[in-house]
């Protein structure tokens, strides 16, 4: 796992992002806060540690796609230190038939993964044509199989959930048995790639 700071500018609160497959944070980029923000990504592996948090305010999880489960894996056996987390478009049984993604359809993703499947890939998270990006087919292929091989995720409690209408990655069916019970807050129009419909951090947070 990779973890990096997007800004760190001293500020009171810090927003820590575990990102989805292979985007990156630029999709973040237009959101507008104090926060400093720390983004967690490729978990082929994740044996990375989070810096030191204890002197900020308030520390706020985001984790969106893939980050969900990621993050409650990761979570296990640590000192939980978020006082708040936000679950977006992801679930903790990230490949899984009736509560994540198809195991057939990431099966078909690893295996004929390529620059134009990415594209095609990039073009169903965001529900529109996408610029074109470079992919490393390997690393990404063996973070897929990693995913599916480390399964479900333990239970852990969000304070929201997000949930788009239009999500092309997790079908949202299958987004709402996985989190019966849970406090949901659903995006109708939204792509799986929803941070289009927010102007700042607070809006994804609060």
């Amino acid at each position: 796992m990779e973890i990096r700071w997007l800004k760190q500018n001293k500020a009171a609160d810090v927003i820590v992002v575990f990102g989805g497959w292979a985007v990156g944070p630029d999709v973040f980029a237009h959101l507008a806060g104090p926060q400093d923000l720390l983004f967690a990504s490729d978990y082929r592996n994740l044996d990375a540690e989070l810096p030191d948090l204890s002197g900020y305010q308030n520390v706020t999880l985001v984790a969106w796609s893939f980050g969900v489960a990621a993050y409650a894996h990761w979570q296990k056996d640590r000192t939980d230190p978020f006082d708040r987390k936000i679950a977006v478009n992801g679930t903790l049984a990230p490949v899984d038939e009736v509560r994540g993604i198809p195991p057939a359809v990431l099966a078909k993703t690893a295996e004929g993964l390529s620059e134009q499947s990415f594209a095609q890939f990039l073009r169903r998270t965001f529900n529109a044509p996408q610029p074109p990006r470079s992919i490393d087919v390997e690393a990404r292929r063996a973070e897929l199989h990693a995913v599916a091989a480390r399964g479900a995720a333990p239970a852990v409690t969000f304070d929201q959930v997000w949930l788009s209408g239009r999500d092309r990655i997790f079908p949202p069916v299958n987004q709402h048995r996985a989190w019966d019970g849970a406090t949901l807050r659903e995006l109708p129009t939204a792509a799986h790639a929803p941070f289009d419909q927010f102007d700042s951090w607070q809006g994804v947070i609060w």
